[in-house]
């Protein structure tokens, strides 16, 4: 799989001179279980930007190096980044990428199934937290799937793996892009064409109660991100009315869930001098599904978005 190299030198030109970037690994089950890091010159007032890849769940091609380009965009960019982190995790089976279990390191073989993709997401922030300390200041970025993953890591609940939300400190911000919220809709939508209906199983089962039960646009209330995303601040839904592999309906639906958690104040410590307003924003962006990461000026074009958000907020200098 590929990664950035580790002790790479950084370039001249870039963001900092004080840049290390290297793999780390989060686990010790399989070895998607790793990210990619880089540090940057230390700021208190600066915010990491965590990426979670996209691919259907499945896709061994798309690697937390599909964020290389967006990063060394943002990187020129004179944003207040402390750091960048890219998180791979367990991958379902993949019928265009067969493998034979006889001689396959376990390690390396896809069979994952719900809740490991989230619990590895989840175990990779974690992980992230204890060892840079950046508590709430962290952008939770995801391209697709990866913005599935996002949603799901702020849910109060999420069928099948737990009853409560886990993350010690939780983002500041999300962004979702060209994001699928609501896998029922998804294969509804595209009903006549089989892949759909057959990734979502690969990932989560043929209960579509399920289904229905980690989607992030369907869960209300204390369950869902409403209830559970109690101190974010910030989340934009980015979407290419071009996209051509998720409608907009998408986007439309994972609007309307967060309508409530929009209009409830966010629960921010007493000594923050801020106030807890929170913003919505749906963000229109250019090209169809997988140029916003492969080209990285969408993806970064979303990024930059945020930051500025979090400025007319006062939340980022």
């Amino acid at each position: 799989m590929s990664h950035f190299p580790i002790n790479q030198a950084t370039p001249q030109g870039t963001m900092s001179d004080h840049t290390n970037t290297e793999t780390v690994v989060y686990g010790q089950v399989h070895n998607l279980q790793s990210i990619a890091v880089t540090t940057l010159a230390p700021r208190k007032d600066g915010y990491w930007v965590i990426y979670i890849h996209g691919g259907a769940w499945r896709d061994p091609a798309v690697t937390s190096a599909s964020f290389d380009a967006t990063q060394s965009i943002l990187r020129e960019k004179g944003l207040p980044i402390a750091g960048f982190a890219s998180i791979s995790y367990r991958l379902s089976a993949h019928p265009n990428h067969p493998q034979d279990p006889n001689t396959t390191d376990p390690k390396d073989f896809q069979d994952a199934k719900h809740p490991e993709h989230i619990a590895d997401v989840e175990a990779a922030l974690a992980f992230l937290q204890n060892t840079y300390k950046f508590g709430a200041r962290y952008i939770l970025v995801g391209h697709s799937c990866g913005a599935t993953l996002a949603f799901q890591a702020v849910m109060g609940a999420v069928s099948g793996h737990r009853e409560q939300a886990t993350l010690t400190a939780q983002p500041t911000a999300i962004v979702g892009v060209a994001g699928i919220y609501d896998l029922r809709r998804l294969r509804d939508t595209h009903v006549e064409i089989s892949a759909y209906q057959e990734f979502i199983e690969g990932a989560f089962g043929a209960d579509e109660m399920l289904w229905d039960g980690i989607s992030p646009a369907r869960v209300a209330g204390s369950r869902g991100v409403e209830g559970g995303w109690k101190s974010g601040r910030l989340a934009v839904l980015a979407y290419s009315k071009h996209d051509g592999l998720v409608d907009g309906s998408q986007v439309e639906a994972m609007k309307e869930a967060l309508g409530n958690w929009e209009k409830t104040g966010a629960q921010i410590p007493a000594q923050e001098d801020s106030t807890p307003d929170r913003r919505l924003r749906v963000l229109s962006i250019s090209g169809i599904h997988d140029e916003a990461w492969e080209n990285g000026d969408q993806l970064a074009r979303a990024v930059t978005f945020a930051f500025e958000q979090l400025q007319e907020m006062r939340l980022a200098p």
